[in-house]
């Protein structure tokens, strides 16, 4: 089934075995599974699970143990076509699924009761907020220890099981706890449809006594599940693409804009169609980069209100008719409310609604639908593009340096430019890395990810190894400030154990720059680490890693050539000497605005 979240297909899982941690190919991997496991005419519910993550497109599912889940990872482990990979805490484990469902359209982690669920609670709170797919899997209390009045370990001490299942409420679209083989069939379904239906997490725990029962239900080989794609009303989408068609087809200079949401209405294709077939100019969201081409000759560039890329503010805002697909206007991506758009010029196109201007509104249409719908309908008009040719002005490079001076970030980043193909992927870490890869022109091809509407620190070093481990066809590059590395840093660990080649430049400018522009003080001031013999701690002498650290461009450009040529099969870590004042132009402009908006004093009560 296809349970892909994204615009552009996620790669062809790679060849899968059972070792833990390691990659197929891994030579000598030394966790494997040395269990008694069930005969092969049984079937159970551990493996009735494994099969099933396996059917919708999960091939990794990352973990960390703990008695409450033990016996449950046994089933994982002896699964032919899954790969266990364990990581070094909960919190990175969740960021990992949450990078791996990026990249394959549904991921999955594992974690032990409450100790472990409370940890990964964090991660799965970003993954709704970014609507993916990820499915959690808690391992719980023994059945027979439910409504017993008795006090377990791993919890506040009081005979109430169920506050791991109360926080996980609030950060998922679904909960099933399993404590019986009656129903288990049916709540694991329940629960994995639902995460691809609505492309958000779920929560799923399992009695640790149950994983190695057989059971009627439970078949060795499951029965496929169809998930049936939802429609349009025909009525409801006839009626509002007569609507739009009625107000842009009146429009001067209309113009469309992606969001976010076009992954989860799987709309980034026919959001293309309509741009060709309109003649429209088109710009995309901050979080909507990577979700349609920028080599598209009528593609203005990121619309981010006052941070927007040069130009192309000026265009969207002038323009008399503006389509959004998929937004999400939050005080990020407004930019502390400072967007200059009128309601009333404004088409709104969800996942399954559309508004056109102050109304009429539109239920149960589809965005996919309906954009291909408009696509045969709307008349041609190139006139916001021709505006936008007559003002463009090619922007400027940076300054040029002289021999070994101090490296600047702008200078960084004209070196990733050049690093980017078709088979590159970037992951921007919050910071000041989301307005410098913001400004990347990425080739056709080229993944991007970040998390903007959550914003976590640390997010980046999880997902990377979720990402990389899912998009194995693509060599990632990771941009991560220092600050958000000191939250997540242990798991360039796994990423060693599973054999990933992805480049990671940190950059170390001595704190949290980013909260620095919004409101500084002490601290934001971190402790400076000598981050390149951290990782060769790490590394230990295991598996391939290579570490750099630069102070001038002449020493970037060797490590980047060492880094894409001797060393392209070992994990890269570039440490980045910048100076603490070095940022964006975007990123002070956008500070003061936020800062701005959060300090706005209380209404008059």
């Amino acid at each position: 089934m296809d349970t892909h979240i994204g615009s552009v297909d996620g790669p062809s899982p790679a060849a899968v075995n059972g070792a833990v941690g390691c990659p197929a190919s891994a030579p000598g991997c030394p966790i494997m599974s040395s269990h008694p496991v069930v005969s092969p005419g049984e079937a159970s519910l551990g493996r009735h699970l494994a099969r099933r993550l396996v059917q919708v497109g999960v091939s990794d599912v990352f973990a960390v143990p703990g008695d409450f889940n033990l016996t449950l990872l046994d089933h994982l482990v002896d699964e032919p076509g899954l790969r266990l990979v364990g990581c070094c805490n909960e919190l990175n484990a969740g960021y990992a699924a949450d990078g791996y469902a990026r990249a394959r359209g549904v991921g999955a982690c594992a974690v032990t009761f409450t100790v472990g669920g409370l940890s990964v609670l964090n991660a799965i709170a970003g993954a709704y907020s970014e609507n993916l797919p990820v499915i959690c899997i808690a391992g719980g209390p023994n059945s027979n220890d439910y409504g017993t009045n008795r006090i377990l370990h791993h919890t506040i001490g009081i005979p109430d099981f169920s506050q791991e299942l109360r926080c996980f409420q609030t950060v998922t679209c679904h909960q099933a706890v399993v404590t019986n083989l009656d129903d288990a069939h049916e709540q694991i379904d329940t629960a994995i449809a639902t995460a691809l239906r609505e492309s958000k997490p779920v929560y799923l725990s399992i009695s640790c006594n149950l994983p190695g029962l057989p059971h009627p239900t439970f078949t060795r080989d499951p029965v496929p599940f169809f998930l049936a794609p939802r429609m349009s009303n025909k009525m409801g989408l006839e009626a509002a693409v007569e609507a739009t068609v009625e107000f842009l087809n009146k429009a001067v200079k209309p113009v469309l804009v992606a969001g976010p949401k076009l992954r989860v209405a799987k709309a980034g294709k026919a959001f293309v169609d309509l741009v060709d077939a309109s003649g429209y100019a088109y710009a995309i969201m901050p979080s909507a980069k990577g979700f349609v081409p920028e080599t598209h000759p009528h593609f203005l560039g990121t619309y981010w209100g006052a941070v927007s890329t040069a130009f192309c503010a000026e265009i969207v805002e002038s323009a008399d008719a503006y389509l959004f697909a998929g937004p999400i206007f939050n005080d990020y991506s407004s930019v502390g409310y400072s967007f200059l758009l009128k309601k009333d010029k404004a088409i709104i196109v969800q996942p399954e609604r559309v508004i056109v201007g102050n109304g009429p509104a539109f239920g149960c249409v589809m965005m996919k639908e309906y954009l291909s719908a408009l696509a045969k309908r709307v008349q041609k008009n190139t006139t916001a593009y021709e505006n936008y040719k007559r003002i463009f002005v090619p922007e400027g490079h940076p300054l040029k340096g002289e021999a070994n001076e101090p490296l600047r970030v702008n200078v960084l980043f004209k070196h990733i430019q050049d690093m980017l193909t078709g088979d590159s992927a970037v992951l921007a870490e919050t910071g000041d890395s989301w307005f410098n890869c913001q400004k990347l022109k990425l080739p056709e091809g080229c993944g991007y990810e970040f998390q903007m509407q959550y914003g976590s620190i640390g997010w980046s070093v999880g997902a990377l190894l979720g990402y990389a481990q899912g998009a194995s066809d693509k060599r990632v590059i990771a941009c991560i400030g220092d600050g958000s590395f000191q939250v997540t840093a242990q798991d360039v660990s796994t990423m060693l154990r599973c054999e990933q080649n992805s480049i990671i430049f940190l950059i170390n400018n001595g704190g949290y720059t980013i909260e620095v522009e919004i409101h500084d003080g002490p601290y934001n001031v971190i402790k400076n680490w000598n981050y390149t013999a951290l990782v060769e701690a790490i590394h230990n002498g295991e598996g391939k890693c290579w570490t750099a650290k630069v102070k001038c461009e002449e020493e970037l450009t060797a490590a980047i050539e060492m880094a894409l040529g001797e060393k392209e099969d070992s994990l890269c870590f570039i440490e980045v000497i910048a100076h603490k004042d070095d940022t964006s132009k975007e990123l002070l402009e956008w500070g003061s605005r936020v800062s701005a908006a959060n300090s706005r004093p209380p209404n008059p009560q």
